[in-house]
Order: structure tokens, then C-alpha cells, then sequence
């Protein structure tokens, strides 16, 4: 496999005069880029991707070029090394695929229109303008910007417009930053504006396609994050302004692109009056990761691609640590805990998993390091176990040196670990290493032997685990007893005597307390038992933990399903939306044995009705005044589980409300997406599913989309669904971008398993075209490992993806999710009949 070419070795810019003309009707972009920097050398390259290149000028005398597409290059020479002045003239089409320069297609009162924004991450800046597009090689840029202009449009970039002259847009020159971080947009928008409190304007865009109240929750989260950044980073937010846009159109869920943030509409657009609780979270939540980039990842890059976690596990930590503090009483961590941990968890113990930092050796693989569960969540997991470890003082003093050594330039880990170093006076880099440069995560298991406390460590795998697996890490202790080591750095240790550290134990002896900790913890019968006794008396955070440890030890076949089971009913009446959430993650799991008609499934449906029953008759389908944030929060997983289980009082009332409402539109948001499946389920008519169909097209709003989406996708019809199935290829009804959500709803429906599968099958090539340059093209895989579990589906998964293992894109998701099918084929087999008996013994 071929190497990437750092073109920064021979090239470093220092500015950029771009002039970009966009004609929406031609689907054409003309461009005139001006590059001034230094040659390290006499032959020269810089990077392009489908640029269409007219002329070559250097320091005024037009040059030989060649276009070397295998490589995205234009390649010439310059007379010798040092400063150099570049001048490109280039063409290059409008695509539609949501990378480089793209429209984004939506209607108002009927009438359909178009925005054009960028998104240049990762390498996508070279279908744009020439340049050297890596993240190293920073530079100033000033924009000129030109396009078929219509009465009312604006135009935006990372910086403010200064003037218009002949209908080009003039912006300021940038500060010094990545190309991939360059931005601009321009069509028919709305927008509401803020300030600061140290004078930072803050916008909120979107198209006119929406109300404008639906701008005003993402304008107070934006004002408010940067504001607390600014504090808790001690360094000033180094732009004039912070701009976030909505698009219709894409991939992504948000991009940090520097003073002009963009975001796919449902990330951005909340409805004040009809929007849940977690939804308002999720929405907040993206736009404090995408702030928090602005200082890391915007103001200090990766020097490399390699170090993507640098930006992406930093800014997925304080997402949670900003909404937290701006608002308490959503209790986030517990949505971390629930949510991001746990894929985490399960993703980093399949055999052939990246680590965190995972070098990159051609251009494609670049985006496989976008795997969400690692270097989003794992490292955002690991990152807390540091601020655990070190505590917030230290970590402030330590990012707060770090801003002031690497501002406007690039960093390794090596910088981060040095700066906390120093600020902590802990070797917080030895401990890092371990959990960094290696995949996975340990299985701390705990016993009694003669009296003391053993601990030991070993890697934790689902599935085979590879011959002489030496892994060891650092690992965190944090035990519910004083006077224990910090740390494990052996494969062994002692920690005393047992009732000694049971009596100085606050409540039945833990390790790894207020799960910081990126490990699982096996503990032997007798302190099992302590655990078990004293659950009830728990705190929501350690009844989840409980819960969260037997589930994945169940996966690896390290314990049975079935002996979870018995413990759910003394959890399911918690008034905590945490605890809920783990009772049904456990419900969810054990869905794996439930054949569609079976026994299983029949008992598993009347003990889900069980565990249930008593929280929806307190939580009810309908939001109260009364309601607390739990409460809130809790509502979806209750009313999902009563659902399932066919509980006839919440069937008959979810029906009662939709019929009452008249309209998907008109339905409220809390318990929407179960009503709207309730009546898909199970009152489900022609007229009903072409209704609700047309109320997808129709609608703008994002969260109602999603909703009809997931009922839609779930109804048991054959015939609607291969209505849905030859709707996957219509950008007028499923927009690319929500595709993969709608495929893996129909995969996941037992009447359209096949038909899905048939389809992704006969159209991989399609697929491909339309979407492959995504970063997010390998998911489709991925969600198709979530739900095969025959054998007869896994040597169907093998035949069709062990062709593609040469493609560097997508070549570890096909390894690691053959992993994952046939590790669930396996525990199937293994346990399914003595979940089968426990689920008979406790279904009423």
C-alpha cells in the first residue's frame, strides 16, 4: 500500500489569496489561488482533487505542470529553493457527494432552493483551491468570494465580510490555522446575534425552511459555552466572531470549521415549544463539542492525522464538562455514562480494534480513524480517568500552558502529557502510553485468598483472545477504601487485608468508583454477593456499573445472561433515568435470543411488561409539570419498554393521542417516536403509512424526521416495506445523509432483514459512488454488525465484504465486524438455552 507524501517537507505556505466563483446553474466552481511560502526544494507539488488546472505562474512566469490524479497533486518546478509566490487558475464541477464545495437542496412554500457551504475535513480542501491540505502546514487565507447572487442572500466565512465590490465578497484575513478549517457559505439565510461578554459576536444560521424561534436555544448554548471556555481554559477566544450553521444537507453531525461552525440541521435547530429533554441535550451537547474544538483542534492541530484524538477525545470530554457546568441539573454524565462509555466498552474489546493513536499510511485510511466509539469515546473516556487523576485545578493550569506554548500551531499527545505533567506533578504521560498505543482495555479480577485481596489484570476480548497477549496498563484503582495504591501497573497485586479494607469500605467494597476508570472489574462470589445485598442501597451511578460489568462479562461468556436476569426486577422501579437506561441496555442485549414467534420472545416481552408496568403507571406516555429531569429522561426508555412488552393501557392510550392529534406534526415530542411506532405496529393501515410517509417529505423538522424515520422503518407490512426499500435511492424522499439511519431500521425489522440486505448487496457499488469519500461510509457496516447473529447471516456478511479487504477505507471495519457477528453467533449458542429457562421462570 502506498505512503502519504507530506508535501509540508517541501513546501510551507504562509498565505493564501483565494478567489472562489460558485454557478449554482452550471454546477461549476472558477478559482484563482495564490499561494506565497517557502520551497524546501526545486520540485514541487501541490495538492488537488479534480481540479481542472488552466495555468501554473511562479513569482510571474508561467510554469510546465502536470496533474497527477493517482496522487491529487499538480506537479512543476520552481527555479530554486526559498520564497515563492504560486499562482493556480482551476476549474472544478459542484458535486453532490457533501464534500469540498457542495449545495444543499430544501424547499420553502413549495418553491426549492439551494445553499453552497464546505466541508474540507479531513483531506476535502483540494477539490476547492490548490495547496498543501495538511494539518500541519497553516497558513493566513483571505477570501474573495463570488456567486450567482440572489436579492436577500448573505455570504459568511470564518472570518467577517469587510465590503462587496462588483458582487464579490471581501472577508478579513484569517489567523493562522489548518486548510481543512476553512469555511464559507452563502444562500438564503436567516440568522439571530449575540454577544459575549468579552465583545465575541455570536450568530446562528439557518434557512428560511424553519421558524425563526427554532435559532434561539443554539444561540444561548453557543454564547454561553464560549463564555465558559474562555474561563476554564484561561485563554482568551482568539476570533471576532463564532457563527453556527445550519445545513440541510449534511454528513457529518457538525464540523469545528474556525469562526464558522457548521452542523446538520438536527443539531442545531431545537423547537422551544415541542422538543424533549434529550434531544435538547444531544443538541447542546454537539454544539460544546464543536466550541470546545475552537481552542483544541482550531487554535492547536494534530501535527498529523495520527494524532486526530488530540482534537476529537479532548473536545468529546468537554462537551460534557462545559454543558455541566452551564446546566447542572441535567445531570449530563449520567447521558456520558449511559451513552458513550458503553460504546466504548464494547467497541474497544473486539479483537482488531484501533487504538487511540493509530499511525496512518494512505490518504483513504485517514477517514477510518473517525471510529466513534475510539477515538471519540474511548479517548473522551480516558481523558476523564485523567481529570479524575489530576483534578481540575491541575488540569486548567496544565491546558491553560499548553494554549500559551502551542497556540496557532500544531501538537503531539507527547505536548498535551507534558504540560499536565508539570501541572500535576504526575508522570501522567507513563500512564497514558499504555492506554493510547495499544488497543483495548483491562479485566480487573478481584478475590479472597487467605485472608487478603488479590487483584489481578489481564486484556479484556470478546471473543478469541490472541495467543501470548502481554498487554499491561496503568490502571486507576480508585477503590471504595482508603489507604489502596492509585495505581495497578502489574499484572498483580496485593491489597491487604480483606476485612480490614471491608470495614474502611464505603458500602460493599469497589474498585473503579464513579466508573472514570476505562476498565470492568470481575469480583469473586463473596464480594459479588456484598454487591448484590447492597445494591438497592447503591447510587444510581454504582447500580449502572453493576449492571454495565455484568452485561459485557456476559458478552465474552465470562458469566450468563441468565444470571443477570433475577437481578433487574429489584432496579426497574428507580425514579433514576441511569439506572432505567441499564435495565433495558439489559432487556436489549437478551433480545439477541428472541426468535420472532418464539417462546423466548414471548417471555421475554411479558417480563419487560413486568419490569415496566410500575414506572410507566408513575411516568405515564404524556410530560407532566411535576416532572423532574430523571423523570424526563426516563420517559422514552419506560414507554419504549412498555411498548415491547404490549402493555395494553400504554398501546391503547398511545393510540388515543395520535388519533386526537389529527398529524405526526401536531403529536408532542415527548413519547412521539413511540407513539408514532405504536400505531405503525400495531394499528397500521395503508392510509396511515402513506400519511405519515408524506409527513416526512413534508416537514422540516429535524427531530420529527428522525421520529417518523424510526417508526416508519419498524412496521411489520412486507409491502410498506419494499415501499421504504425503493425509496433509499430517491433524494427526494430519503436525503443521502439520513440513508444509513433508515437502512439500519429496516435491517434491524425481522420482516426487512433480507430485503435490506439484499439491497445493500446489489447496491455496494451505488453506494460507494454516492457516498464514499465519507467519512462515515464505513458505518454501514457497522450496523449491520449490530444485528446479524445466524450463522447462516455471518457466512453471508463474509462472501459479500472479504472481496473488499483491500480497500484501506473501510478494511478494518470489515475485520472487526465479521468479529463482532460471530462472537454474538457464538454467545447465542452458548447461552441460549439457559436464558430461555430463566426467562420462563421469571415471565408472569
Amino acid at each position: 500500500m502506498a505512503s502519504i507524501q507530506r508535501l509540508y517537507d517541501i513546501f510551507q505556505p504562509e498565505h493564501y489569496d483565494l478567489f472562489i466563483e460558485v454557478s449554482r446553474e452550471k454546477k461549476l466552481i472558477t478559482g484563482k489561488t495564490v499561494v506565497t511560502g517557502v520551497a524546501k526544494q526545486t520540485k514541487m507539488a501541490l495538492h488537488q482533487h479534480d481540479l481542472k488546472v488552466e495555468s501554473v505562474t511562479v513569482n510571474g512566469q508561467a510554469v510546465d505542470f502536470k496533474t497527477v490524479d493517482a496522487e491529487d497533486q499538480i506537479q512543476f518546478d520552481v527555479p530554486e529553493a526559498g520564497k515563492q509566490t504560486i499562482e493556480v487558475v482551476y476549474e472544478a464541477p459542484l458535486t453532490d457527494n457533501m464534500n469540498g464545495i457542495y449545495p444543499s437542496y430544501y424547499q420553502v412554500d413549495g418553491e426549492d432552493k439551494q445553499v453552497v457551504s464546505t466541508q474540507f475535513e479531513t483531506y476535502f480542501a483540494r477539490q476547492a483551491f490548490p495547496g498543501i491540505d495538511e494539518p500541519e502546514a497553516k497558513a493566513t487565507f483571505s477570501l474573495a468570494l463570488k456567486f450567482d447572487e440572489q436579492p436577500g442572500e448573505v455570504a459568511i466565512a470564518n472570518m467577517p465580510e469587510t465590503r462587496v465590490e462588483d458582487g464579490v465578497h471581501y472577508f478579513e484575513k484569517t489567523v493562522k490555522m489548518s486548510t481543512y478549517l476553512v469555511a464559507f457559505a452563502f444562500g438564503d439565510f436567516q440568522s439571530v446575534e449575540t454577544k459575549t461578554k468579552s465583545g465575541i459576536k455570536i450568530g446562528v444560521y439557518a434557512t428560511k425552511a424553519h421558524p425563526a424561534k427554532d435559532l434561539d436555544f443554539a444561540l444561548d448554548i453557543s454564547k454561553r459555552s464560549i463564555e465558559f471556555y474562555e474561563d476554564f481554559y484561561q485563554t482568551p477566544y482568539p476570533l471576532a466572531q463564532s457563527l453556527q450553521v445550519a445545513l440541510p444537507d449534511f454528513s457529518a453531525g457538525a464540523m469545528e470549521n474556525w469562526g464558522m461552525v457548521t452542523y446538520r440541521e438536527a443539531y442545531l435547530l431545537v423547537d422551544p415549544d415541542n422538543t424533549e429533554l434529550a434531544m435538547k441535550q444531544t443538541v447542546a451537547t454537539v454544539i460544546a463539542h464543536e466550541l470546545a474544538h475552537q481552542w483544541f483542534g482550531d487554535l492547536v492541530t494534530m501535527k498529523w492525522w495520527d494524532e486526530l484524538w488530540l482534537n476529537e477525545s479532548f473536545a468529546n470530554m468537554m462537551e460534557f464538562v462545559a454543558i455541566d457546568a452551564i446546566e447542572p441539573d441535567w445531570h449530563i454524565w449520567e447521558t456520558f455514562n449511559a451513552n458513550d462509555a458503553q460504546a466504548a466498552f464494547r467497541r474497544d474489546a473486539v479483537p482488531g480494534v484501533q487504538p487511540v493513536h493509530v499511525e496512518v499510511h494512505h490518504p483513504e485510511e485517514i477517514d477510518a480513524l473517525f471510529d466513534p466509539a475510539i477515538v471519540y469515546a474511548k479517548g473522551a473516556h480516558l481523558l476523564v480517568m485523567v481529570r479524575s487523576l489530576i483534578g481540575d485545578d491541575a488540569l486548567r493550569k496544565g491546558l491553560k500552558a499548553y494554549f500559551e506554548k502551542k497556540s496557532y500551531g500544531n501538537a503531539t499527545g507527547d505536548d498535551l502529557w507534558d504540560a499536565l505533567g508539570v501541572a500535576s506533578g504526575q508522570d501522567i504521560g507513563a500512564v497514558m502510553k499504555t492506554w493510547l498505543d495499544q488497543p483495548g482495555y483491562p479485566l480487573l479480577t478481584v478475590s479472597i485468598e487467605d485472608g487478603r485481596v488479590k487483584v489481578r489484570q489481564a486484556p479484556f476480548v470478546l471473543g478469541e483472545k490472541p495467543a501470548n497477549d502481554k498487554r499491561l496498563w496503568q490502571v486507576p484503582l480508585k477503590a471504595s477504601a482508603e489507604g489502596l495504591p492509585a495505581l495497578l501497573t502489574t499484572e498483580e497485586a496485593d491489597l491487604g487485608d480483606w476485612a480490614e479494607i471491608k470495614a474502611a469500605s464505603k458500602g460493599p467494597f469497589r474498585l473503579n468508583v464513579g466508573n472514570a476508570g476505562h476498565y470492568i472489574v470481575q469480583y469473586d462470589d463473596e464480594i459479588l454477593a456484598e454487591q448484590v445485598e447492597g445494591l438497592k442501597a447503591m447510587s444510581a451511578i454504582d447500580q449502572a456499573q453493576f449492571i454495565q460489568n455484568a452485561l459485557l462479562l456476559a458478552q465474552a461468556n465470562k458469566v450468563g445472561y441468565a444470571d443477570i436476569l433475577p437481578v433487574l426486577p429489584s432496579l426497574a422501579d428507580s425514579d433514576s433515568a441511569l439506572v432505567q437506561d441499564f435495565v433495558y441496555q439489559a432487556i436489549a442485549a437478551v433480545k439477541v435470543f428472541a426468535k420472532p414467534g418464539s417462546d423466548v420472545e414471548k417471555n421475554l416481552k411479558a417480563f419487560t411488561a413486568e419490569l415496566s408496568e410500575k414506572s410507566y403507571a408513575r411516568l405515564g406516555l404524556a410530560k407532566k409539570a411535576s416532572d423532574s429531569v430523571s423523570d424526563e429522561l426516563a420517559r422514552p426508555q419506560v414507554v419504549a419498554a412498555a411498548l415491547y412488552g404490549q402493555n395494553k393501557d400504554m398501546m391503547a392510550e398511545a393510540h388515543a393521542v395520535f388519533e386526537k392529534a389529527g398529524s405526526a406534526q401536531a403529536l408532542p415530542a415527548d413519547g412521539r417516536t413511540q407513539v408514532l411506532k405504536n400505531e405503525l405496529v400495531n394499528y397500521n393501515s395503508q392510509e396511515t403509512f402513506a400519511a405519515l410517509l408524506s409527513d416526512y417529505q413534508a416537514t422540516s423538522n429535524a427531530s420529527l424526521k428522525r421520529d417518523l424515520s424510526v417508526a416508519l422503518a419498524a412496521t411489520p407490512n412486507d409491502l410498506q416495506v419494499k415501499e421504504l426499500i425503493a425509496s433509499f435511492q430517491d433524494p427526494a424522499i430519503i436525503k443521502p445523509q439520513d440513508l444509513r439511519n433508515w437502512f439500519a431500521g429496516v435491517l434491524a425489522n425481522p420482516v426487512g432483514q433480507d430485503q435490506a440486505w439484499d439491497w445493500v448487496q446489489a447496491n455496494w457499488g451505488w453506494l460507494e459512488d454516492r457516498l464514499g469519500g465519507d467519512m462515515s461510509f464505513s458505518s454501514y457496516i457497522t450496523v449491520i454488525s449490530r444485528i446479524f447473529k445466524t450463522r447462516e447471516k455471518l457466512d453471508s456478511f463474509k462472501n459479500f465484504f472479504d472481496g473488499k479487504k483491500d480497500q484501506p477505507g473501510i478494511a478494518r471495519e470489515i475485520v472487526i465486524d465479521t468479529e463482532v457477528i460471530e462472537n454474538r453467533v457464538n454467545l447465542v449458542e452458548k447461552q441460549e438455552a439457559a436464558a430461555a429457562k430463566a426467562l420462563a421462570g421469571l415471565a408472569k
